[in-house]
């Protein structure tokens, strides 16, 4: 799953690699956003396509139906295998693909010997670059304003390989080549269910490690939350 992740670099630094040659609507910040311990429920910069242009907008990470609303927390992730025909996703499937730019993302691992703690660690690119997580959420359109129940959700797939040792799902994280293609508004729903499946980035452009329990709380921010803990130091 994702439920902690980093988005801390200067807009421009995810927006470039897209490589699409729209107008951005929104305009972006001049400084780096510096979130290295982003936590359901905070409002989250996403990216998202409309007809007339890109839009870099802060939306709730969370979202639910009318119809659920009061019956459960808000979902904060989708899986990949029910987004676009479950009845809870359904009707922001065809119109509210987005991407979330990030830099890694937390999970964590139950001690076998001490099931009452976990270690954490952070994920992230082996080439050091931002990552894009496919999303779907609902959010504002065309220059209309944000509404109640706007948010949104990263979808996620099951792990492969060495990362199902960390956990056994793990947000799909796109290329930018693929996460234009995803923001597309005119792309089929078909087409978007093979770029969920079959464009995935794999696990070997990921690498991993331990890092300080402190991220667990939503408080403590900062990069020192990205620091790395040697097997022979990991935390008690």
């Amino acid at each position: 799953m994702c439920g902690r992740f980093a988005q801390y670099r200067m807009p421009w630094e995810y927006l470039e690699p897209i490589g699409l040659q729209l107008p951005l609507i929104s305009g972006v910040d001049s400084e780096p956003i510096n979130r290295y311990n982003v936590a359901p429920r905070s409002r989250v910069r996403i990216l998202h396509q409309d007809p007339d242009g890109l839009r870099w907008d802060l939306v709730p990470w969370g979202w639910e139906p009318f119809w659920a609303k009061g019956k459960r927390p808000p979902a904060i992730n989708a899986r990949s295998e029910t987004a676009a025909t479950g009845k809870f996703f359904r009707s922001i499937w065809e119109t509210g693909r987005c991407v979330v730019p990030a830099d890694g993302w937390y999970e964590w691992v139950k001690n076998p010997d001490e099931p009452g703690k976990k270690q954490p660690f952070y994920i992230h690119r082996r080439d050091k670059q931002p990552m894009y997580f496919a999303a779907i959420g609902q959010f504002r359109r065309e220059g209309g304003e944000p509404l109640d129940g706007d948010g949104f959700v990263i979808i996620t797939a099951d792990s492969d390989q060495g990362m199902v040792d960390i956990h056994d799902r793990r947000p799909v994280v796109l290329s930018p080549q693929s996460a234009a293609k995803w923001m597309d508004p005119e792309l089929a729903s078909a087409e978007a269910e093979r770029i969920l499946h079959q464009e995935c980035e794999p696990v070997e452009a990921f690498e991993w490690y331990p890092v300080g329990r402190a991220v667990g709380n939503v408080r403590n921010e900062g990069a020192k939350l990205l620091d790395s803990l040697s097997d022979s130091n990991l935390q008690d």
